[in-house]
Formats: C-alpha cells, sequence, structure tokens
C-alpha cells in the first residue's frame, strides 16, 4: 500500500531555514487541509447520519485509535459532556496502551491487533453502538483488529484516516478518507494528519449532538456550568430567551442547572 502520510516532505534542508521560513512553509501545508476534509465531506455526511440513527435508538459512539489519533478520539470523547451536557459513556475514546499512553507513549501498543476489541469488551459494547476508528496511515493494527472483530458482532463501523484505501477502510461500513498530502517534517503525522482527523472530529461529534437535538438555534443549552465563565454565558442565554434581567436569569439557571431546563420550566 503507498502510503501518503510517509512521502517524503516536498521540503529540503528544512533544519538550515530560518524561523520565518519554517512557520511560512507550515503554514502554507496547513492551508491544504480543509480542502482536503471538504473533498471528504459526502463520506462524512453518510458517517454522521449513520452514527446519529444509532445513537437515536440508544446506542454509544466509540473512537479507537493510537499515539495523535487516539489522543484526539480521547479528546473529543471527553469534551462532549461538557459541551452538549450528556452522560460520559455516550461517546467514549479508547487510546492504544490506556490512559497512560494519553500523556506518555506505550511501545509497540498499536501493533497488537487483539487488544482493541479487550478494551471495547469493559464497555460491552454491542450491536446498537458505533466504533470509528481514527488512523492516519490507515494500516494500524490495533484499530483493524478493532474494526474487524466489532464489525463481525453487528457494530456499525466507520474510520477517520489520512491515505486512501487499505486494512482500515475495508472493515469500515463508512470510511472517511482525507489526503492532504505528506507531511512537512516527514511522516509526522501529528501536523496536517492531526489537524485533518481533529476537523473531522469536530464535524461529527457536533453534527451527531445536533441531531440528537442538544443544540438550540445555535446555542449549547445543556452545556455543564462548570465555571464562572459557562454560568455567565448561561446566564446571558436565559436573559436572551425570557427576555428578563441578568440576576433572575442566574437565579433560574442556578436553579434548574441548566440553559434548556431554566427556559422550559419559565415557560
Amino acid at each position: 500500500m503507498k502510503r501518503v502520510t510517509e512521502q517524503e516532505s516536498k521540503y529540503k534542508d528544512i533544519d538550515k531555514m530560518s524561523v520565518m521560513e519554517i512557520l511560512t512553509s507550515i503554514n502554507n501545508e496547513d492551508k491544504l487541509v480543509p480542502l482536503a476534509v471538504e473533498k471528504a465531506l459526502p463520506q462524512i455526511e453518510k458517517l454522521a447520519t449513520a452514527v446519529a440513527e444509532r445513537m437515536k435508538t440508544g446506542g454509544r459512539l466509540f473512537y479507537i485509535g493510537a499515539g495523535t489519533s487516539g489522543r484526539l478520539g480521547v479528546v473529543d470523547a471527553s469534551e462532549c459532556p461538557p459541551t452538549f451536557g450528556v452522560p460520559f459513556d455516550w461517546v467514549v475514546g479508547i487510546i492504544a496502551g490506556g490512559d497512560a499512553a494519553i500523556r506518555k507513549a506505550v511501545e509497540f501498543a498499536e501493533d497488537d491487533a487483539e487488544q482493541a476489541w479487550k478494551d471495547l469488551q469493559e464497555y460491552e459494547i454491542n450491536e446498537k453502538d458505533s466504533l470509528v476508528g481514527l488512523a492516519a496511515s490507515g494500516t494500524t493494527p490495533y484499530v483493524v483488529g478493532g474494526l474487524s472483530t466489532a464489525r463481525k458482532h453487528g457494530v456499525l463501523t466507520g474510520c477517520i484516516i489520512c491515505n486512501e484505501g487499505g486494512p482500515i477502510v475495508a472493515e469500515s461500513d463508512f470510511p472517511v478518507e482525507v489526503v492532504a498530502g505528506p507531511e512537512f517534517l516527514t511522516g509526522s503525522t501529528r501536523m496536517k494528519s492531526g489537524t485533518a482527523q481533529k476537523l473531522v472530529l469536530n464535524m461529527l461529534s457536533t453534527t451527531v449532538m445536533i441531531q440528537l437535538g442538544r443544540v438550540k438555534g445555535n446555542k449549547m443549552v445543556d452545556m455543564q456550568l462548570t465555571n464562572h465563565k459557562l454560568v455567565d454565558r448561561g446566564t446571558h442565554m436565559v436573559m436572551e430567551e425570557l427576555n428578563i434581567d441578568q440576576e433572575q436569569a442566574a437565579e433560574l439557571l442556578i436553579k434548574h442547572g441548566s440553559v434548556r431546563k431554566a427556559v422550559e420550566a419559565s415557560k
């Protein structure tokens, strides 16, 4: 398999570049990422639609990945509860090597094709659920193995990769392939590939949550009030929706615990 993510950088002697030359070159490469994501929008639409349909019937969304890809999945999953007020087990991110791998690389964890399914068993994953494999290369054994076994058990499968084709695509009902070209630093997929996967994850989880009714208008009406900034934001949302003053809005918000509940209780 020819992997674009492993192709040599088109930039030569980057160790001899000035700081501005390095920054400009990286920025020029980064500009290519959203264009590559745009080409994959039809694939992203299919994946988001399928995941939302399963979650409407009680399913959950799982991400599996290794290294940068795994960390991005964990980040996206961890941000869903505070952003959309959903339970912590609705969206779950699993990284090869366990939570310790979030901070420190675990040697050869991504090479174990059997471990992902074992990790998923801790959550009793089933045919109502969806599993999205994250791997820039599209070949990571941990992800391939997890998707393959999950698919055999009736789990909906998808992937977000940065090459075309490969074993992960073959195990995915809804593959998303975002090909942004070789990295500025040869093979460093934490760069453009990581950015591409982050953009797609933003699209996927946000679109799914909107489909599940967790957004009203353009507001995060179910967000968790975990700091003063969010309390202040929620207060202004209640003020705007109910046309009341700040003190009344703050009282309602604190009493009911979310913008949605505060507004619904007052109508």
